[in-house]
């Protein structure tokens, strides 16, 4: 009804974001990427990015994952799906009909008498004592309701300081790096503050309610900056990745072209004016300067700040 409020949030949040031009672009950072402020960003525990890279073996397995899934699918509607023409085929549409219905409800007998107390216990007992088979999703959603009610764990002292450590020297490292890739007025896109070492505290909780341990350890610790680095700062490194690119194509051959690119558009955009940009590198294109080279100039000045884009990169404002 048109009405919004700002709710306070008590339960984890699984967010999920497209890129702003529906594919990620190496030459932007990984917040231009996502169209969100470093402050809600730096919100999220853990962050990592999905990107559709183009591998020969990882396309197979996704192929063979997808085929599957379908293969699967079909297999299950039985040879009562065909038809061969004729009344014949209506009855077999009306056989398959009642088929479904009758598979509908034994699916839901099925599912209500595996999320019963017996089923769940049996599953455990099954595991726990003949380790074949697998925890069934009732069975690990009754086990993390129960750590989750049960578990509250401690951190120990020694995990603490090992902790305190790696937060400090991280932090020590985004700092570095973004000093030797974009100057000491620049700021990482994934901000490395106190929100992060919370959210390393209640990782390497969590790690020791799975075990039911009443104290965090230090392979718990371990563990948490492990998944933080390959989330959280992987995207940080991604963003560094792109600027040192960026440095690279300036210093290569092209550089006298990217210069007198980035002259032209200085001499454009006036401060403070606001300009389409399809219509400046069209403008552009009319005057001899390469595309590709006024695309990749443009991307370097709004890594610099000196431009600012506005209605979904379609519009450029010179602000410095």
């Amino acid at each position: 009804a048109g009405i919004t409020t700002v709710l306070n949030s008590r339960s984890a949040v699984l967010a999920a974001a497209n890129p702003v031009f529906g594919r990620y672009d190496d030459f932007k950072s990984t917040s231009e990427n996502i169209d969100l402020m470093t402050t809600i960003l730096s919100r999220f525990d853990l962050i990592f990015l999905v990107r559709d890279i183009r591998e020969e073996e990882r396309d197979l397995m996704i192929c063979r994952h997808v085929m599957g899934v379908h293969i699967q699918n079909s297999g299950t509607s039985g040879p009562a799906g065909h038809s061969s023409g004729g009344a014949e085929s209506g009855l077999g549409f009306l056989s398959a009909s009642g088929l479904l219905e009758d598979n509908s409800g034994d699916r839901a007998m099925a599912e209500a008498q595996s999320n019963s107390p017996e089923a769940i216990a049996e599953n455990v007992m099954r595991v726990a004592t003949t380790g074949q088979g697998e925890l069934e999703i009732p069975s690990m959603k009754k086990y993390v309701q129960y750590c989750k009610s049960k578990c509250k764990p401690t951190l120990s002292e020694e995990a603490g300081q090992v902790l305190t450590s790696a937060y400090v020297k991280i932090r020590d490292d985004v700092r570095k790096a973004t000093l030797q890739t974009q100057g000491e007025d620049a700021q990482s896109a994934i901000p490395i503050t106190v929100r992060q070492l919370e959210a390393l505290v209640r990782i390497s909780e969590s790690l020791a309610k799975v075990r039911l341990d009443s104290e965090v350890r230090i392979e718990d610790v371990n563990e948490a900056m492990r998944l933080f680095r390959v989330s959280t700062m992987a995207a940080n490194a991604t963003d560094q990745s792109n600027v040192g690119n960026q440095s690279i194509l300036m210093s290569t051959n092209n550089k006298e072209e990217m210069e007198r690119a980035q002259s032209f558009l200085r001499n454009r955009l006036v401060i403070g004016n606001t300009v389409n940009k399809q219509k400046l590198i069209e403008e552009a294109s009319g005057q001899g300067y390469n595309f590709m080279t006024m695309a990749r100039v443009l991307s370097v000045m709004a890594q610099r700040g000196e431009i600012l884009e506005r209605n979904q990169g379609r519009l450029l404002k010179r602000i410095k």
